[in-house]
């Protein structure tokens, strides 16, 4: 089931699953963009192909909000509102170790590895690195783990995966970035919870924001949060 957080004729935005992929790849398996054309064309009885634009996207294993554009304006000037980074960005993110800094700006150089499909951080620029820089803080904490808000003042490959990393707080379920045991639903414990841009054609401030997933441990480190 598709769940839809916000919707006019301009733009649509969804709640990915943690399985899900914003867009065809080489696994030939369906994806998330497939499932919004779905439905506008059931929920509109629309004749012919809909036409949907890919703004943004999220890793697979990331759950989140994820926008779309319903028209070509839409897209092209939502595209410019993340090239001008004009567009807020907000995640969730649970790892087992705490941040020595309750609150602070990270900033590395990020250099991808094609091959490995991942990044790695430096403390200092280096051949092919791209800065990356992003604000958390702590938010909430249990006996194993904690709870971060991210803001992205960047947009670079698996950048907060990388960074938080770096410092040793690793996702909870990324493997790929040092945590030890992968999730039971392949997922990591990563989540995109709010985004806020002004509306391309409106002009209106418009804040969209996602449920975590519904498991026992989002559900009680996220209890009350804002």
């Amino acid at each position: 089931m598709l769940e839809v957080l916000y919707e006019d004729n301009h733009l649509i935005a969804v709640n990915k699953k943690p399985s899900e992929i914003v867009q065809g790849d080489r696994t030939g398996d369906k994806p998330l963009g497939e499932y919004v054309k779905e439905y506008l064309k059931s929920n509109y009885q629309k004749p012919g192909n809909v036409f949907l634009g890919v703004i943004h996207r999220l890793d697979r294993p990331v759950s989140g909000v994820i926008v779309f554009a319903r028209t070509g304006k839409a897209l092209s000037r939502m595209n410019d509102l993340f090239r001008e980074n004009q567009v807020s960005k907000f995640y969730w993110a649970i790892t087992r170790e705490a941040p020595f800094e309750e609150e602070a700006v990270l900033e590395h150089y990020l250099r991808k590895d094609e091959k490995k499909n991942k990044s790695f951080a430096f403390n200092t620029n280096v051949k092919g690195s791209k800065l990356a820089r992003l604000r958390y803080r702590l938010v909430n904490r249990s006996d194993n783990y904690s709870l971060l808000e991210v803001e992205l003042l960047t947009g670079r490959h698996h950048q907060i995966r990388c960074q938080l990393s770096r410092i040793g707080c690793p996702v909870k379920g990324d493997l790929k970035y040092g945590f030890p045991r992968s999730n039971p639903d392949s997922s990591i414990s990563l989540h995109a919870r709010r985004i806020s841009f002004i509306h391309p054609v409106s002009k209106t401030k418009i804040s969209i924001v996602a449920p975590p997933p519904q498991d026992n441990l989002w559900n009680a480190l996220t209890a009350e949060s804002d």
